[in-house]
């Protein structure tokens, strides 16, 4: 892709008594890069309502680099590090200006909501989620130290 797969202004509601970013809307728009990699994949609304599955993450570890100021127009770059049978991770990046303001990498399992627990990927999507596999980056898979 040519882009970056998530483009968000950051709204006024979203800054904090800092006069930037609030922790929480940094979380917020990881969220809507995961809801546009959904929708890259095949797991759109219509998806969700065909099927009653969706993602669900399970476990995520934010790192916040830099400051965001207000109106700024964030871009995130998503990646996919690896996809199995029920389960995908995922590794966003949070850019303004060139330079790296946060990351987040997550950990989502495919769940059917109508009947409870883990459930496989239809193959369609769990193709497009291997294709798009990439090189895992330096910060993933570490802990809080």
């Amino acid at each position: 892709m040519s882009g970056p797969h998530l483009v968000r202004r950051v709204l006024p509601e979203w800054i904090d008594y800092n006069g930037h970013l609030s922790e929480a809307y940094y979380v917020l728009v990881f969220g809507f890069a995961t809801d546009a990699l959904m929708d890259r994949a095949g797991m759109d609304a219509g998806y969700r309502e065909r099927t009653g599955c969706s993602l669900y993450t399970v476990e995520a570890h934010v790192r916040y680099l830099r400051e965001v100021p207000p109106g700024a127009e964030l871009e995130v770059w998503t990646r996919v590090v690896s996809a199995g049978a029920k389960k995908v991770r995922v590794c966003h990046e949070m850019w303004l200006d060139g330079v790296l303001r946060a990351t987040e990498e997550v950990m989502a399992l495919h769940v059917d909501q109508v009947n409870g627990g883990t459930v496989p990927f239809p193959g369609e999507v769990l193709a497009r989620l291997a294709d798009a596999v990439e090189e895992v980056p330096e910060y993933a898979g570490r802990s809080i130290g």
